[in-house]
């Protein structure tokens, strides 16, 4: 069986030594909003009780608040860095 978006983000957040608070900056910066809260159920274990499955949505947007994070904005078209 092959990594599933719950694995993912809990490989990233240890690649990259991210806490929580982290995750929930690098979400704002594509305008989404998690709360701690919600967080935690992802990072939990399948068989808890109050596991919840990481959906794509949510994947998605933390992929790319962190290339945001990582690499800074995308400049605008016909601007230089």
């Amino acid at each position: 069986m092959g990594l599933t978006n719950n694995d993912i983000l809990k490989k990233l957040r240890v690649a990259h030594k991210l806490r929580d608070t982290d995750i929930v900056e690098i979400c704002a910066l594509v305008d989404f909003k998690v709360s701690k809260s919600e967080l935690g159920a992802l990072f939990r274990s399948e068989e808890h009780p109050k596991y919840v499955e990481c959906q794509d949505q949510i994947l998605r947007n933390f992929l790319n608040g962190l290339v945001i994070h990582l690499r800074g904005p995308m400049p605008k078209k016909g601007e230089k860095k």
